[in-house]
């Protein structure tokens, strides 16, 4: 019994890698893999997202008033260094959403309110390019993600590309831009 079991676990290891392996942005882009997928995108969450290149920082004042680190993987980073658009397939960006708050801390010492920071997270968003697989909306796939699990609200992640279609085409539907 124990021989049958290590050939079958030898032919399945063999076969395993014999399958192509697929891209990050493949991988983080798979409609119906689990309940941690965007809907109707498919986006996760990227494995060491919070490890990547910074782009830029923004605030946003009215209904959402927070505070954005927004940070890209290789492949976007260099698209951006390069002033490269479109950008190129299996880009990836990730908006870091916090609340806007003042800092006791800080300005306590400033003597006045001045300083802002980041409080509680908010959500984390993410757009994947594929120009393919998410033609229909510019190349971009999108999530959006609270404590880790994604949205399941159509309404919110339909509402994703309405807004970025606002952009002039030449920003490839990005918001974001490199600040040096």
């Amino acid at each position: 019994m124990m021989r049958k079991l290590f050939v079958l676990a030898l032919i399945s290891t063999s076969l395993s890698a014999s399958v192509p392996l697929t891209t990050v942005a493949e991988e983080i882009a798979s409609p119906g893999t689990d309940d941690r997928a965007s809907p109707v995108f498919g986006v996760t969450l990227p494995p060491g997202y919070r490890d990547w290149q910074f782009i830029s920082v923004a605030h946003e004042a009215g209904n959402n008033n927070d505070i954005r680190g927004i940070l890209g993987n290789d492949i976007a980073m260099k698209a951006l260094k390069e002033g490269t658009l479109p950008f190129p397939d299996g880009s990836i960006i990730v908006r870091l959403a916090y609340e806007y708050v003042p800092s006791e801390r800080n300005n306590a010492i400033f003597g006045r309110e001045q300083s802002f920071v980041a409080g509680a997270p908010t959500n984390v968003q993410i757009e994947v390019k594929d120009s393919k697989r998410y033609a229909s909306t510019g190349g971009w796939g999108y999530g959006q993600f609270e404590n880790g699990k994604a949205n399941p609200s159509l309404k919110i992640v339909n509402s994703c590309f309405a807004c970025h279609a606002k952009l002039p085409a030449a920003a490839d539907f990005v918001f974001t831009t490199f600040s040096k």
